[in-house]
Parts: structure tokens; sequence; C-alpha cells
């Protein structure tokens, strides 16, 4: 039987030997009393990485950027992101069910808003409209094939936030992808964004799990806002722990994966059968069939050749390089899309 090489995501890796043994020597408590001393090390070691003043644990990004939407917003509020944002695509409409708040939704450059972008998009008050109250950012931007926001960039974006009283989110799903290659400073984004969603389980490798970076006198709040979404757990320390030898194991090796995706996307903008490559900044290699081919079949005749990939709209196929593909797969991988006969 063929073995599998699977690339529709990041999020498909399995924890490491280290990893495995980091959490099965946790020490752990009840986090929901607040007395899990791993949960506690992992929000401390992620707040001052990033230069904020607490963390929060929680099961997963989507819960992370939902509550950091409910802290930030009241309802008939309106939350500002790019139209290819994961907090407006793939969180099950949870801005409206949740916070019960409105979306305007902008275009950027692959899914990067600009500081004129978010002043243009700012409400008048006026009963009318929704008030304006939160700009949510995505870094990288998945739906943009990895594309990265700067330091600077984010910096302009802040002070219209800061200007016009409004808050400032960041969905850090894959923010350490965007760090390596920037080289930037992490301390730097804690001085633009209220709050930062920190993904553990897409390029670092952990099997679960999200930190939401927040100021201290938020926490609480936070709390409260988790417990009603069913994000309380018990003895997480041992998810935590996974967590932890992420952060401090797994960050500098991200730098493989998006050598390897650059790798695969020079070799898709070769072959007869793909229309157009987004350009590859990460670890995400988005692809555009020719006009004449649909993915289903693409995409089956891949399996059938020992290789996954995810559709991604009507005509595009995402790869997403990470922790458990490696030099031999990816030599293979290569192979299979030269053979490939549409």
């Amino acid at each position: 039987m063929t073995k599998i090489i699977d690339l529709r995501s990041d999020t498909v890796t399995k924890p490491t030997p280290g990893m495995l043994e980091a959490m099965m020597h946790a020490e752990v408590g009840d986090d929901v009393w607040n007395e899990d001393p791993t949960v506690h090390e992992l929000e401390r070691k992620a707040a001052r990485l990033f230069g904020m003043q607490a963390g929060l644990f929680c099961p997963s990004g989507t819960m992370t950027n939902q509550i950091a939407i409910r802290l930030m917003t009241k309802p008939q509020d309106e939350v500002v992101c790019d139209q290819r944002a994961h907090i407006y695509n793939y969180e099950g409409g949870g801005i409206a069910y949740n916070s019960f708040c409105s979306v305007r939704l902008l275009d950027g450059d692959r899914g990067r808003l600009s500081a004129k972008m978010v002043e243009e998009n700012i409400l008048a008050d006026d009963i009318h409209y929704p008030r304006t109250s939160l700009i949510a950012l995505e870094n990288t931007v998945n739906k943009g094939g990895g594309s990265i926001y700067t330091v600077d960039r984010i910096g302009t974006i802040s002070q219209v936030c800061r200007r016009h009283k409004l808050g400032l989110h960041l969905d850090g799903a894959r923010v350490f992808n965007a760090l390596v290659e920037t080289g930037e400073d992490p301390v730097e984004y804690g001085r633009y964004f209220d709050t930062i969603s920190v993904c553990l389980s897409k390029g670092l490798g952990a099997p679960v799990g999200s930190v939401l970076l927040l100021p201290a006198d938020k926490v609480q709040e936070a709390k409260r806002i988790r417990k009603v979404f069913g994000g309380g757990m018990r003895q997480a320390g041992f998810l935590a722990a996974a967590g932890i030898y992420a952060l401090d194991h797994h960050v500098k090796r991200l730098r493989e994966d998006h050598k390897r995706a650059r790798e695969l996307g020079q070799t898709l903008e070769k072959l007869p059968f793909v229309e157009h490559v987004l350009p590859v900044d990460t670890n995400i290699v988005i692809f555009r069939l020719a006009a004449d081919l649909e993915p289903a079949p693409l995409l089956q005749k891949m399996k059938q050749k020992g290789l996954m990939a995810a559709p991604f709209g009507k005509k595009e196929i995402r790869f997403v390089t990470h922790l458990d593909y490696t030099g031999e797969m990816h030599q293979q991988v290569i192979r299979i899309l030269k053979e490939l006969n549409p």
C-alpha cells in the first residue's frame, strides 16, 4: 500500500518523541480551578514572547479569535477585516452568533489591509450604521497564500486604530511563520495589538491549543467568555506542555517548510495544467488550474499516487508544508507532480 504524503494542512502533524516525553512528564492540576502549573507556564511564556501582559490557553484558534471579538465589541458593532479572513470564512459565522456583530469586508493585497483602507471604512457615528469597533488582521493570511504583514504595516494600521479608539486584534494562526521569515521581534506586536491569538497546532506541531494574549485586566472577562463557549479544560497541562515544547524547539525549523514550499511553487509554475501560482512567502502554496480542469479529478489522481492536497475554491488547490514533511517526501512529491497527466 502506498504511504500517503499529506499536504492538506500543517494541522495533520503528530507529536514528536520529544514533545510526547514533555507531555508525559507534565505537572498538572485542574485549570478551571486555576491550579494547573504547566498551563500557567505556557501562558506566561507566550505573553512574555510578545511583550503582552497575560495569556489564556484555549482548545483552538477559533475560540481565541471569538473570545477576543466578544471581548472588544458590543452587539450592533462592526468588525472590519479582509474578505479572505479566517474569522469570517472559517469560524462558522461566529462573529454574528457569538458577538451579534456585523462584518465589513475589505479586499486587501492578498488579504493584507492598509492603514488607508482601514481609515476609509470607519463608519460615521450615525444611528443608521453599526459602530465600527474592531479591526482584525490575520498573519500569515491563509487564503492569501501565506502572505505576510510586516511590523511597519501593522504599525500604521495601529495608529489609525488608536486615533479612532478602535480595538486591534491579530489572528496569529501562523504568526511564527511570518516572524521567522521577516526576522522581526514579536515584542513589537505587543506594542500594536490589543489581543493576539497564537496557534500552537499548525506549523509548531502541537496536537491541540492556542493562546489568547491580552491585557491582564481583561483575563477574568475572557475566562468568563471561554467558560460559556465550553473552553474550560481540567488537567490541560498535558496539552500545555506540548505547546511549551513547540515554542522551544519548533520555531526556527519553520524555515525548512518555507524553502520546500517555494520549491513546490517553482515546480508547479512549469507544469502545463497550472494556470497560476500565488507568490509563495511562507509554507502555503496555492495554485489555480488551467481553464478546462477541475480540482476534484486531479486531487483523486494525486491521492492514487500517494499525495493529498486540499481543494481551495472552484479552481484552486492548496499545499501546506509542515513538521512531518521530510526531505525524502519532498523529492517524491516533486516527482509525482511532474508525472501527473490530468
